[in-house]
């Protein structure tokens, strides 16, 4: 029953069957570092488009080698640090690693450049929302097809990773794309319900391809039991990492995952996918942690002696690594957590910091125009004397907001007023929080 949910998943999100010719080409080479080669090549996707993609590995390789492709996330691409970075440290180990641009990103852009998030653009209609999913599992699955192409990569040991939206097109891929012996998903993998995270996340290339997935019934477990009949899954996070609400989706949530999915394949445990997590972090691609790496190793059999070798690897801070080889860090992920704040907890932080709101004389808000006059409203009510700038404030709106009441001026407007009368209601009944603390 599970594996007839495979061709109705295909079909869901348009996902040719079968698979058009690879039809890889090769447009050049360099050497990361000796002893290792880089290649540039593409190879075919859906409607006759092409993936821009980087293949590293050893200059020698011991054939046949394990291989490994690399998923990026938003903002990501094939020169994204993480990416390069996995290149070059799992082919030290003997792997042959892929990585490639995403659809909208690198040179799948129509300016060339890296960090658009072109993918997040809101085309109507839905439908659309399919294609797009459905042509990112595309990529991926003809990236396993490009690899089983070449002589020098074991076919048996062909693994995934994915990190932030990566970690989701893993998700959908590793249950329907059976070659893979191992997938890794890191920064996501918290596969929930209906009308929570993952519905209501990036709409065109999550929220629409998961809502469509609704036939599964149980679709969190429908797709780890699929993975459970493919391979190994290794599902790893940052304890605290709010980008993903992993914090309301932890141990608990896995272990009653992991139930469910068990229960769909009749009690058999085998494969069933492993969760962990690293407190006190937030945001980030594992896939260049030693646990994981770890835990890779024994997924695809590399042997004592390389796992061996991974476990004295020395630890290397990003952040310094980053500013001493100039390699440029996505704005959004170059800080060493990531905490989501209300007005007020952004008011309180000041305060926290300054010690009084009477040690500064003025505080200038900015803000957006339509959210200024709640953010000095409140910087007034912890004692800041906060006034709004003459200049003309920004007020355009993201449709593609992770925050579904910014997404339109509609939308803001409507939740602003809402929460001032709530607000207003708490004052007038007298709870104990404050009303403040409610914007």
């Amino acid at each position: 029953m599970l594996a007839g949910h495979r061709s109705k998943i295909l079909e869901t999100l348009h996902v040719p069957q079968p698979l058009p010719p690879v039809a890889a080409e090769r447009h050049g080479a360099f050497s990361p570092e000796p002893g290792m080669v880089a290649e540039r090549i593409s190879y075919r996707t859906q409607l006759n488009m092409r993936v821009p993609a980087i293949l590293y590995k050893p200059a020698q390789p011991a054939s046949p080698s394990p291989a490994l492709i690399i998923v990026n996330g938003h903002g990501g691409d094939k020169y994204a640090w993480y990416a390069m970075y996995a290149g070059v440290a799992y082919a030290r180990l003997g792997f042959v690693v892929l990585t490639y641009d995403p659809a909208g990103e690198g040179e799948r852009n129509s300016q060339r450049r890296s960090g658009t998030r072109a993918h997040d653009r809101i085309v109507p209609p839905e439908e659309n929302g399919r294609w797009l999913g459905g042509l990112m599992i595309t990529d991926l699955m003809q990236a396993v097809s490009y690899l089983c192409s070449l002589p020098d990569v074991d076919r048996s040991r062909i693994a995934a990773a994915g990190y932030s939206m990566g970690s989701f097109v893993v998700a959908l891929t590793g249950a329907v794309e059976t070659r893979l012996r191992a997938s890794i998903l890191t920064g996501g993998g918290n596969l929930d319900g209906p009308g929570e995270y993952w519905d209501n996340s990036k709409p065109m290339c999550q929220g629409i391809p998961y809502r469509s997935l609704a036939f599964l019934g149980d679709r969190a477990a429908v797709l780890y039991a699929l993975h459970a009949d493919r391979g190994r899954t290794l599902i790893y996070n940052g304890r605290e990492d709010t980008v993903v609400a992993i914090p309301t989706h932890g141990e608990e949530f896995f272990a009653d995952l992991k139930r469910r999915v068990i229960a769909l394949r009749n009690g058999d445990a085998a494969n069933v996918f492993e969760a962990g997590f690293v407190p006190g972090v937030s945001h980030r691609p594992f896939i260049v942690t030693k646990p994981v790496a770890l835990w890779l190793s024994q997924a695809v059999g590399l042997g004592s002696a390389l796992t061996g070798q991974i476990y004295k690897l020395p630890q290397t801070r990003i952040a310094g690594w980053a500013i001493d080889n100039g390699v440029p860090l996505d704005p959004l992920y170059a800080t060493y957590d990531r905490e989501y704040l209300s007005t007020f907890g952004v008011a309180q932080k000041v305060l926290q910091a300054v010690g009084s709101a009477k040690s500064l004389q003025k505080v200038l808000v900015v803000a957006w125009r339509d959210h200024a006059p709640r953010c000095v409203r409140i910087a007034r009510r912890l004692g800041f004397d906060a006034f709004v700038p003459p200049q003309a404030l920004p007020n355009d709106y993201d449709p593609a907001s992770g925050q579904a009441w910014t997404r339109s001026r509609h939308a803001y407007i409507v939740h602003d007023g809402l929460s001032r009368l709530e607000a207003y209601r708490a004052d007038v009944i007298g709870t104990s929080s404050p009303s403040s603390q409610l914007e």
